[in-house]
């Protein structure tokens, strides 16, 4: 995709600023910076400052917005309310993925939704047989979920040489584990439901589908529905991210605008904008500023809502509340959690479940896919490129860590030992599995001709 440079005078801070935007516009940026925040989140808490760091994501902070008060602790705002963005990323990329992308279509599909159903079951099976009967057996969704930012950014830094269509492939296994991380925590890990706020919820999201239906492309309503919804369902029992993936579901993937008549009006207020140059010179006119804003009404016309709520939430979440919820849930104490986490079955279960269940289950449901001429490998792509990324799933980083806090409410040692086995888990199958996938790519030495 090529560029052209907006003409302008160039900030005194541009040279300043440079590394930095490079920085965030790369695509491991965001593994990069979660992995900083998990790091920061562990040194914080194994410090002299580490009963600092319990205190302050422990202590209690009430919010009020009319007659509605809510009371949690600054960990659970981050986890139950920051983190529906991220859910509501999540809806999107699914969405868009069934519409358009590798999910659109059976034949499409069927490989990274077979590879993403084994990378699922044969992780929580291996769990579930360690932890059968156990206080920890409600842990069983744990090492079911990769982590999208931590999988890319390793393939970012490593896999040069992979085929565009095994990235892809990587893309859609998590887009499809994060399905399935959903529909778990929605049908698993909901411990009451109150039938009033459920109710309330189920209205907020029928106004919801009504202006999709009404094909209503302006997000503020969308958002003030979201609220609602996320009030509601917060009050309901179910969690309170389930909101975000539901309020996803309803955005708009449709456009106003189609490209034909997008070019032809821009061209006609461009003509505008340039006649008004001509007869007055260095200066703006008020037709001047109305093509402007015309053109700029188009633009957004053009876009999908999809897209555009999509791309405006990829920095947010990306570099703020992603990071801030590994700071605020890597923190475990290995002076105390290490030692009781070596024999905890479910600090097993979790490490076993990823590290082994995870490729295993991925690889063996993808081969029997393409054997049964179900699916085929992704184009350009050889089985040892899937095997790397299949061991690259085993990094289950956020998602691991948000089921956790769900399936082990006011049992701190299970966390501890959960949390830890996520930790070795993520930080190996980066390591195996990135090193796998750079040298899967590499091309071979050519032959000297004699």
């Amino acid at each position: 995709m090529s560029t052209v440079p907006l003409p302008h005078a160039p900030s005194r801070l541009e040279p300043l600023v440079r590394p930095v935007v490079a920085f965030l516009s790369a695509e491991s940026a965001g593994g990069i910076l979660l992995l900083a925040a998990a790091v920061l989140a562990l040194a914080w808490a194994n410090s002299p400052w580490g009963q600092v760091y319990h205190d302050l994501w422990h202590a209690e902070v009430a919010v009020g917005i009319g007659g509605f008060a809510h009371t949690m602790s600054v960990q659970h705002w981050v986890n139950d309310g920051l983190m529906v963005a991220f859910f509501l990323l999540v809806g999107l990329e699914i969405k868009r993925e069934l519409l358009f992308g590798e999910l659109a279509s059976v034949r499409r599909a069927s490989l990274p939704v077979a590879a993403a159903v084994g990378g699922m079951a044969a992780p929580a099976l291996i769990f579930a047989a360690l932890n059968a009967g156990g206080v920890g057996a409600a842990g069983w969704g744990v090492p079911m979920a990769t982590d999208i930012a931590f999988a890319v950014g390793v393939v970012a830094l490593v896999g040069r040489g992979l085929p565009t269509a095994a990235k892809v492939f990587l893309l859609a296994v998590a887009i499809v584990d994060d399905l399935g991380a959903v529909l778990v925590i929605a049908a698993f890990y909901t411990d009451r439901i109150a039938p009033g706020p459920l109710a309330a919820a189920g209205g907020f999201l029928a106004g919801l589908v009504l202006l999709n239906v009404l094909r209503v492309h302006r997000p503020l309503p969308y958002v003030l529905l979201g609220v609602g919804l996320w009030v509601a369902t917060l009050a309901s029992g179910v969690h309170a991210t389930v909101a975000g993936v539901l309020l996803a579901l309803t955005i708009p993937a449709t456009r106003e605008c189609e490209e034909r008549p997008f070019v032809d009006y821009v061209r006609q207020m461009l003509a505008e904008f340039e006649r008004g140059a001509a007869v007055v010179p260095d200066r703006i006119t008020e037709d001047q500023s109305h093509a402007l804003k015309a053109m700029e009404r188009a633009s957004q016309a053009v876009q999908t809502p999809l897209a555009r709520v999509e791309h405006g939430l990829l920095w947010p979440v990306n570099f703020l509340v992603v990071p801030l919820f590994a700071l605020a849930n890597a923190g475990v104490d290995l002076r105390s959690g290490g030692a009781a986490a070596a024999g905890s079955p479910v600090a097993w279960g979790v490490l076993l479940g990823l590290l082994v269940g995870k490729p295993t289950g991925i690889l063996v449901a993808s081969w029997l896919a393409v054997r049964c001429g179900l699916a085929s490998l992704p184009g350009g792509a050889t089985w040892r490129q899937v095997g790397g990324l299949s061991v690259l799933c085993g990094i289950g980083f956020t998602m691991s860590l948000f089921v956790a806090n769900l399936a082990f409410p006011g049992r701190p040692d299970l966390l501890a030992a959960t949390k830890v086995g996520i930790l070795i888990a993520s930080l190996v199958s980066g390591a195996v599995g990135g090193t796998l996938v750079a040298r899967a790519c590499r091309r071979p030495a050519a032959v000297p001709v004699r």
